[in-house]
């Protein structure tokens, strides 16, 4: 082998090669990192500015922010609608958020009182979290798609705690002063856990945490609302039996329900048995068509309303409240609920269920804006929406709302009825403000069992989110693993416990999957330039002498003794080569030993304390044993870290390469295996 294939001669005395000029350069000398920077690096640089305390950088940009255009890029920044207000296009879209947002508002007023019920409060106070938070999120939000408001999710996590702070007596039998007490200590419970679940949002707001929801990964989402689905099912079938029974709270809540609902099945209510039937005898085909027929109908069919009214007329004209003891929504106050500071003696309280209320709504709010700004080509800003959610939350709750975030019922069906903007968010609120002020008595005999079936037939799109398993597994096997732990986790302990199961275990497969890496011994493709993992082709050139390995994952504290191990292996150092496991592209054992090692560190996206010391090791190891090692592709942060770690006491900067291809160049003429002087072709 008389040299790189591909590569060519370099320049003699009296030939040019414009080193500054790479795209009309063909021929190069192996670059060291030292040497790009000196060609390349930006020369330009003051060195009092490099030497500048991050801390003082940091307070000049705060300072330039507090100026008069930094202020408006600030406000600009916090207030979505003063950026795209100005280029709305009336004639195009006022019509497409006036249908929206009014077809949004019909189906908010019964779906608002429906999780109200969800969460243990009266269902007037759904109407607030469907008028509110939306207000809020209209001015804050950068979502253009998203439709904020009640959501069975936290409905079903509210009412919980709801129940476990405020239980119900258990004499159960409550006169109508008892009653209102009852409803005033939990709406005041909801309330403050709307207002500790604002506040940290807000909190994370603040530390710009908006990259959390990167810890939510999709399959976790998925599992947790296809699992609360099941819960808010298993909930609402006291209401369809007409059976009043105690709600049950804590690990396995959904069994000893089913277990109770089985009990009382004998004295179940027949008129309240037939109205859920009919109920949903029209519900979920009306469903089913607005599903089928999304792009032929101008709007979905209002079936919720509709059922809502026929549900009323006919209670009311049977008297079934009086003569079958049906219960009915009763009368809704009109206006708003004077504003009140929650009780800031029960934060305490509810400070470990507000947490994973603020985490599931984020991640729901986010991934839902992501997938609309993904289709629609825009961005959305994730600790803008930290904010957005945070204040719609604690402002809400001044006005006895329980917690509230994007919906993906309602976000679908603003997306069919030709929503553009956040402005679909006014007509919404104008229909819920108008069933407050003056069309509230006309709910005054709607059934509970009408209520629950709404409940029940909302939760189509998250049943069906299991038809996507097949496809999950064929694509990842983990992802498939995360989602069924996740899943049975919330069936089986409760929604927030399962939520923590699923993080918690979707974060060690990634911990795993990096302690499992393989470190690749890389060959050189004949008639190329291109360095290819030798398990992939047999037409590989190898060197004797030298071995080219690239360890694709970080360097951390998790990783570094398989690092250790997988390097001793194929360099033969101690008793690595003995006991490590098999890996791909083994070294001959009667091959000549390394003489010359070049690690690729592209693969390295980051290097902890332990993980530099353990390279540093290794330089250690390999001097003492006469191996050169050479490192290539290390990026800024991984170098910086190395050569804080001392890297730079074991090897010098001549052997730290930009490419593999130039550390592979400079390895082969050290082993003199080249011939005359050699260098790679620019690619």
């Amino acid at each position: 082998m008389s040299g790189l294939p591909g590569a060519r001669t370099c320049p003699g005395p009296g030939e040019a090669s414009d080193l500054k000029s790479p795209l009309s350069a063909k021929f190069r000398e192996p670059l060291t990192e030292t040497r790009f920077q000196q060609l390349f690096g930006d020369a330009e640089q003051e060195p009092e500015l490099l030497a500048e305390p991050r801390w003082s950088r940091l307070w000049r940009r705060r300072a330039s922010a507090c100026s008069g255009p930094g202020a408006w890029r600030l406000l600009l920044a916090r207030l979505p609608p003063l950026r795209w207000l100005p280029h709305y296009r009336w004639r195009a879209w006022l019509l497409g958020d006036a249908v929206a947002g009014l077809t949004v508002g019909i189906v908010h007023v019964p779906q608002g009182m429906a999780f109200a019920l969800l969460t243990s409060v009266p269902p007037v106070f759904g109407l607030y979290t469907s008028f509110f938070p939306v207000l809020i999120y209209t001015l804050l939000g950068t979502g253009r798609h998203l439709s904020t408001g009640t959501f069975a999710v936290l409905s079903l996590m509210t009412g919980s705690a709801v129940e476990r702070l405020v239980p119900e007596p258990l004499s159960g039998n409550l006169s109508g002063i008892e009653k209102e007490q009852l409803d005033a200590q939990r709406v005041g419970a909801a309330a403050a856990v709307a207002f500790g679940s604002g506040a940290l949002m807000l909190g994370m707001f603040a530390l710009q945490l908006g990259v959390l929801a990167t810890f939510l990964s999709e399959p976790v989402v998925k599992a947790l609302t296809s699992g609360a689905a099941l819960h808010v099912l298993v909930s609402q079938l006291p209401s369809l039996l007409g059976v009043p029974l105690p709600r049950q709270i804590g690990c396995f809540a959904l069994f000893k329900t089913l277990a109770a609902v089985l009990t009382a099945l004998p004295r179940s209510s027949p008129a309240e048995l037939t109205i859920s039937a009919l109920s949903l005898a029209l519900l979920v085909p009306v469903k089913e068509l607005n599903v089928r027929f999304r792009d032929r109908l101008p709007t979905p069919i209002p079936g919720e309303i509709a059922m809502v009214l026929l549900a009323s007329v006919l209670c009311f004209t049977s008297s079934l409240d009086t003569r079958y003891n049906v219960q009915i929504v009763g009368l809704l106050p009109g206006g708003f609920p004077q504003p009140l500071l929650p009780s800031l003696a029960e934060l305490p309280r509810i400070l470990a269920d507000s947490l994973p209320m603020a985490l599931v709504t984020f991640a729901v709010s986010a991934s839902l804006a992501s997938i609309y700004a993904d289709k629609y080509s825009y961005t959305i800003d994730s600790n803008q929406e930290l904010l957005a959610h945070g204040v719609s939350n604690l402002v809400s709750s001044l006005f006895s709302c329980f917690p509230n975030s994007a919906t993906l019922a309602t976000t679908s069906l603003l997306v069919d009825a030709g929503g553009n903007t956040q402005l679909a968010g006014l007509f919404s609120c104008m229909v819920v403000l108008s069933v407050l002020l003056w069309l509230g008595p006309l709910f005054y005999y709607l059934p509970k069992a009408v209520l629950a079936c709404i409940n029940i037939s909302s939760m189509r799109q998250m049943f069906f989110q299991m038809r996507e398993l097949p496809q999950l597994w064929r694509i990842s096997r983990v992802d498939f693993a995360v989602w069924m732990v996740t899943w049975v986790a919330v069936v089986t302990l409760s929604v927030d416990l399962g939520l923590a199961v699923g993080v918690v275990f979707s974060m060690m497969t990634v911990v795993c999957r990096t302690q499992r890496v393989q470190c690749l011994a890389l060959g050189l493709a004949e008639g190329t330039e291109l360095y290819r993992p030798l398990r992939e082709s047999h037409k590989l050139l190898q060197v004797p002498g030298l071995c080219i390995l690239s360890y694709p994952a970080p360097l951390y504290f998790g990783t570094r003794g398989q690092f250790r191990r997988v390097l001793e292996w194929h360099l033969g150092l101690g008793e690595g080569r003995k006991e490590a496991p098999k890996t791909d592209g083994p070294p001959d054992a009667a091959a000549e030993p390394v003489r010359v090692v070049v690690l690729d560190c592209s693969g390295v996206t980051f290097a902890d304390a332990a993980g530099a010391r353990e390279v540093v090791q290794l330089a250690s190891r390999c001097q003492d044993a006469g191996i050169h090692l050479l490192l290539a592709q290390c990026n800024a942060s991984v170098l910086g870290t190395l050569t804080q770690a001392g890297l730079l006491d074991r090897v010098t900067p001549e052997q730290l390469f930009v490419s593999v291809q130039d550390a592979a160049a400079h390895a082969l003429e050290r082993l003199e295996l080249n011939g005359p002087k050699t260098c790679t072709v620019w690619v």
